[in-house]
């Protein structure tokens, strides 16, 4: 079995494999047609098109948690057999930094982080929505320093409005290079990342409680932010992008961190093996279909079509995984 770690309980020696390995990715040529996806210039950027291409299925809606957990596997499995990596996926746990993420092993910056925060940039603004708002981070340009100090990302932005999304808006595929951003927001991680909101996502009683305290959805008038949206807000623009936020190479360690809750509350009761709410349409309307263990889930040319038991657990079919 394999054991995926907490980022900083890993020597620096492998996390440099790691973060080489991802950047070997950046490196290496797309399986998805540049003429197809102008902004897809690697196989990096082929995790990123499939996450555009099934946002609007696997966000919001019953779909989240099961497809994620395969999404993170085959990346995994791409640094290992693409890249020589000898390790596994590690995981971001939030509460550990969550008071300041610039002095975590993960975003301080150096060598063995994931890089740290942004360039300050003065236009950054507060965001407002649902009852609630952020403050600006501590940056808001280009990452400075680290292992992806000089990366470029492809694909998005996109608008953070979700209202009335029937398909992939602009910019779609479009080729858009420009820098890593970041901004660190301690205000963002202490409020909603914290070792309280974990005990509560361990503590839900049902799969619908889970959801919502992981995602908050529908939005509360109270404005309230889920620890999913919590992580992605956490960084900065790159990463709080719904459709393209796989580009920030922080994105599999936060979804590591929410597999590995969903994955602990689901052994607290055999009930929850298998416990599924929501449907396979973003939002959840009310004429998508309901998931269930047989609903079927692509990830485009990443893999093949697999139905939800599949993957219901670290444990089965091709897994064979657990966390620290």
């Amino acid at each position: 079995m394999s054991i995926r770690k907490e980022w900083g309980e890993m020597a620096p020696a492998e996390r440099i494999s790691y973060t080489n390995a991802v950047l070997c990715l950046q490196r290496l040529p797309p399986h998805l047609p540049t003429a197809e996806y102008p902004g897809v210039r690697s196989r990096f950027d082929d995790f990123v098109a499939t996450h555009i291409n099934y946002t609007l299925h696997v966000h919001y809606s019953g779909l989240f948690l099961p497809w994620h957990r395969q999404f993170l596997w085959l990346w995994e499995k791409a640094v290992r057999e693409e890249c020589g990596y000898t390790g596994h996926l590690p995981y971001w746990d939030w509460p550990l930094w969550a008071d300041d993420l610039a002095k975590s092993p993960l975003f301080d910056g150096s060598e063995t982080s994931l890089s740290g925060d942004g360039e300050y940039n003065p236009g950054e603004q507060s965001i407002s929505g649902s009852g609630i708002t952020i403050p600006r981070g501590s940056g808001g340009g280009c990452a400075r320093s680290g292992p992806f100090k000089d990366m470029q990302t492809h694909l998005g932005p996109f608008s953070r409005s979700l209202a009335s999304l029937t398909e992939i808006p602009a910019p779609g595929f479009d080729y858009n290079p420009r820098c890593l951003n970041r901004s660190l927001n301690d205000w963002v991680a202490s409020h909603y990342s914290n070792t309280t909101i974990v005990s509560q996502l361990m503590a839900a009683p049902d799969i619908n409680e889970f959801q919502m305290v992981m995602d908050h959805w529908p939005a509360r008038p109270e404005g309230v932010l889920g620890v999913h949206g919590a992580g992605h807000f956490s960084l900065g623009a790159t990463l709080q992008d719904l459709f393209a936020s796989p580009q920030d190479p922080a994105f599999m360690l936060h979804h590591a961190m929410i597999d590995r809750v969903w994955a602990k509350w689901q052994d607290a009761d055999d009930n929850r093996r298998n416990a599924l709410n929501g449907t396979n349409v973003i939002t959840n309307p009310p004429w998508a279909s309901l998931v269930t263990l047989d609903t079927v889930m692509e990830w485009g040319v990443l893999d093949r079509p697999r139905p939800i038991h599949e993957v219901m657990s670290p444990r089965i079919n091709e897994y064979c995984y657990k966390y620290t």
